[in-house]
C-alpha cells in the first residue's frame, strides 16, 4: 500500500512565503514522477510543477519564478517552496507520483489527500 502525504499548507498574507511538503511511503520500487496539482474553488485542478526522477523540473506559467519544486529520491520526499503568494494561488494543492509498487509491471497514478493554502490579508 502506497501513501502521500501532504503537510505545511496554511494561511498567509500576500506576497509571504510558503513550503508544503509530500512524504511517500509504503511499497515503493521506483518513483518516476512526482508532481504538484492545485485545485481552486469552482476550477479544474491544474499542474503547478513536477520534477522528473532525473531531475527536471517543469513549472506552469502562472508560477516560474515564484515557485520552486524540489525532490529528495532517497526519502521519496517532494517540497514545493512558494514565494511571492498571490490571492490566486489559493487552492488545494494535491502530491501526485507516478510510480511503480514493484520492479513488474509499469508504473500506477497516486495522490495525496491535498493541503489548503489560503493566500488572503
Amino acid at each position: 500500500q502506497v501513501q502521500l502525504v501532504e503537510s505545511g499548507g496554511g494561511l498567509v498574507q500576500p506576497g509571504g512565503s510558503l513550503r508544503i511538503s509530500c512524504a511517500a511511503s509504503g511499497t515503493i520500487f521506483t518513483i518516476y514522477t512526482m508532481d504538484w496539482y492545485r485545485q481552486a474553488p469552482g476550477k479544474q485542478r491544474e499542474l503547478v510543477a513536477a520534477v522528473t526522477s532525473g531531475g527536471s523540473t517543469t513549472y506552469a506559467d502562472s508560477v516560474k519564478g515564484r515557485f520552486t519544486i524540489s525532490r529528495d529520491s532517497a526519502k521519496n520526499t517532494l517540497d514545493l517552496r512558494m514565494n511571492s503568494l498571490k490571492p490566486e494561488d489559493t487552492a488545494v494543492y494535491y502530491c501526485h507520483a507516478l510510480l511503480a509498487p514493484t520492479g513488474a509491471g509499469g508504473g500506477y497514478d497516486y495522490w495525496g489527500q491535498g493541503t489548503q493554502v489560503t493566500v488572503s490579508s
